[in-house]
């Protein structure tokens, strides 16, 4: 009797690699999204919730964090906890402000000089001789002109970010124009508006999310550093820049005031730039598909 053998190797299930990197990836955004949904509620109860941030108190000045103040108190003995949670709703003011205004106006410029290419130089032109100023002189030179104040800001800023929303958007857009697409909604008599927002724009949402992200994460950083020199907001008004600019003498000695702030700073920017390259991946197919290798 003869006995047969079978050497075949027996089937071996396929490791699921992008499982686990959509499941790490899925875990990191939701834990971002809690983060980033954690300042925003700060930023609307802090002012109602939190105690006085603006009296002087000078017998209570350079307190150490404790269990009356959890995050010590500054120079003139105000509560750096108190500040800290209520700066949190004028950076996130300017940084969702910015990003909307930012996306709006870069749209405009964008299709327009990416569409119809008449005054296509002299946008681009004018778009370039922004960019080739630093953002920082730029937008404390129109803050010296204008004047200080949150809206002044808003504006000085916007000014700075939008050449470059501008350009990616003119740039997608000279690709869509020359797609099939395009010319048989021409074909068909679409009117120029209904192709450039019906059709054109709505293919350029992927990146204008992405661009938003890494715009409103840089106006936070720019409002501070204004803040910080002096020509943003309002001393009165409790900025993480000017928290910072104000303890920055008395660090050696007190660095719970510098300390506490910049930490918030950097876990807002952090969250926001890790959401927008989460964003970047879910919307590129390229990158969906090459993920789990």
């Amino acid at each position: 009797m003869t006995i047969a053998f079978d050497a075949s190797p027996e089937p071996v299930a396929p490791v699921a690699k992008g499982r686990n990197f959509s499941l790490r990836a899925h875990s990191l955004t939701v834990a971002c999204l809690a983060t980033l949904a954690a300042f925003v509620i700060t930023a609307i109860v802090a002012p109602l919730l939190v105690g006085d941030y603006f009296t002087i108190n000078t017998r209570i000045r350079l307190k150490p964090p404790g269990e009356e103040f959890w995050f010590g108190t500054d120079h003139l003995g105000r509560d750096i906890f108190a500040r800290t949670l209520v700066g949190t709703r004028n950076s996130l003011i300017v940084g969702v402000s910015i990003a909307l205004l930012t996306t709006a106006v870069g749209v405009l410029i964008g299709l327009y000089s990416g569409y119809f290419r008449r005054g296509d130089e002299i946008i681009m032109r004018i778009m370039d001789g922004l960019m080739a100023i630093p953002g920082i002189l730029l937008a404390v030179a129109l803050v010296s002109v204008l004047g200080g104040g949150i809206a002044t800001v808003i504006v000085a800023i916007t000014i700075t970010e939008t050449p470059r929303m501008a350009r990616i958007v003119r740039g997608v857009t000279l690709t869509l124009r020359e797609q099939p697409f395009v010319a048989a909604t021409i074909a068909m008599g679409a009117t120029t508006s209904r192709i450039l927002f019906l059709h054109i724009l709505p293919n350029t949402i992927g990146v204008l999310a992405v661009q938003a992200t890494y715009v409103c994460a840089s106006a936070i950083i720019t409002e501070s550093i204004l803040s910080f020199l002096g020509v943003g907001a309002p001393p009165e008004v409790p900025s993480w820049g000017n928290i910072i600019a104000l303890g920055r003498q008395y660090f050696q000695i007190a660095p719970w005031i510098i300390f506490f702030p910049g930490l918030f700073l950097s876990a807002l920017i952090l969250v926001i730039n890790i959401l927008g390259d989460t964003l970047r991946d879910g919307l590129d197919p390229r990158l969906t598909r090459n993920g789990g290798r």
